[in-house]
């Protein structure tokens, strides 16, 4: 009997050499024996998750079906290659392969602990990169590629709260096109050099994590928090070649979620596929923009404006409603070019269309199709007097000067109007019957 105990101690000792952790469990999922391993692999010692629950080591949304298999082994069955999720001492989530099987002989439960995070993170960061070159081509804008983003990178790191901050070099403007908080509403624009925590990340183009062990001293060197602040704060930078053109920022509130220099390298390596992303997403808004939309400007151009309308009309072909067309014209504008020059022309056409566009509702569309021709859709209308008021709006709005270096100019419109159905059905006859109205009025001043 003593030489089997001898023996059974020095087979402990080589137990305790194996990288893979090994653990004695009973019936009700007390922990008996852990070897040394189990220190390296999720950060307790020994004596330390003697007497632990298993299941209270498991991540949240593994119990159950940890549960249910450790349930399989304690009946007799065996577990091979069953993978979950446990959380480390420290809060980061470890990736493990078990094997399993139950001694009836000392009716407990012994397992085999195989540390995959190394394996998984890998595999996840490739899945994490093609996912989001995939998104690239099944998105048209920043505003469905910013939440796919969002799920992309909550499958690498905690993400609850995430936002990404974009800067707007021409205008020096800090923007939060996208924004997911617990506790702060969306941020509205700041210049870069507002002192915020993502500004001094995209200044310097560096990551910046803070933590509670370095929050004083980070905060005092570099920049202030706006808002509510968290326990863990972490940014990297979004670089198109070697310009920095936001950041990507995540957060938590707790103690619960911790990030680490890993978290920070992990970022920053899925950011600049990101930035490449959300570059050829501009890009691809750009191009969109330009083939709808008048150079000079940035009204929405004839074609753009004649599939708004043609939206518009078959709308209330199945729905019946009113909506109104109005056509533009500014009176004498060629003689404004002849006697002050192209160059103020294109100012005038650029302060009226800011104008008009403030006359109408977002929903409404305003368009330039000609020279100095405009034509405004009114998607709906509930009687023909509210096409009526926002004439009156636009011949107000362009009552006031127009001012240019030591020049004012007065400019007066002429309006055209057409209700439908008031004066046709069709796309046409719409248009026809607002331009005879327009010249009409031009006439008759």
């Amino acid at each position: 009997m003593g030489n089997m105990s001898a023996s059974y101690n020095h087979f402990v000792e080589f137990v305790d050499l194996l990288l893979d952790a090994i653990i004695v469990v009973n019936p009700q999922g007390k922990l008996l024996f852990t070897s040394a391993a189990c220190e390296r692999i999720f950060g307790y010692t020994p004596q330390e998750m003697l007497g632990m629950a298993v299941i209270d080591l498991v991540h949240p949304e593994d119990k159950d079906r940890t549960a249910a298999m450790a349930d399989t082994v304690n009946r007799g069955g065996q577990s091979h290659a069953f993978e979950n999720r446990l959380v480390h001492k420290d809060g980061h989530i470890v990736h493990i392969r078990w094997s399993a099987r139950w001694s009836e002989k000392d009716k407990v439960r012994i397992a085999v602990a195989h540390d995959i995070s190394e394996r998984v993170h890998a595999e996840t960061v490739q899945q994490a990169l093609y996912a989001i070159s995939q998104t690239v081509h099944n998105v048209e804008d920043l505003s469905s590629l910013f939440p796919r983003i969002h799920t992309i990178i909550g499958d690498l790191l905690p993400a609850k709260n995430f936002f990404v901050a974009m800067y707007d070099s021409q205008k020096d403007e800090l923007r939060f096109p996208y924004f997911v908080d617990a506790f702060d509403e969306h941020p509205e624009p700041r210049p870069l050099d507002s002192g915020t925590l993502s500004a001094e990340v995209i200044r310097t183009g560096k990551p910046l994590l803070i933590t509670p062990e370095s929050e004083r001293e980070l905060t005092e060197r570099f920049a202030q928090v706006i808002g509510t602040a968290s326990h863990d704060w972490l940014g990297v930078p979004l670089i198109d070649g070697k310009v920095s053109i936001g950041a990507l920022v995540v957060q938590s509130y707790s103690g619960d979620i911790r990030y680490t220099e890993e978290d920070k390298e992990l970022l920053q390596f899925v950011s600049s596929q990101v930035a490449s992303a959300i570059s050829r997403t501009q890009m691809h808004e750009r191009l969109i923009h330009a083939a709808g939309h008048d150079p000079l400007t940035g009204l929405a151009n004839r074609g753009l404006f004649e599939d708004r309308l043609l939206r518009t009309l078959s709308r209330v072909r199945r729905n019946p409603a009113r909506f109104a067309l109005l056509y533009i014209d500014l009176d004498k504008f060629k003689e404004i070019n002849d006697l002050y020059g192209h160059f103020f022309g294109d100012v005038v056409l650029k302060e009226v269309a800011a104008r008009l566009i403030a006359c109408v509702r977002d929903s409404d569309t305003v368009a330039r199709i000609g020279g100095d021709e405009f034509v405004l859709l009114l998607n709906r209308i509930i009687k023909p007097a509210d096409a009526q008021n926002v004439a009156g709006k636009i011949r107000a709005a362009l009552d006031a000067p127009i001012k240019h270096q030591d020049k004012n100019l007065y400019i007066t419109p002429s309006i055209g109007i057409a209700i439908y159905p008031d004066h046709g059905d069709s796309i046409e006859t719409l248009l026809h019957y607002a331009d005879d109205a327009m010249y009409s009025s031009k006439n008759s001043s």
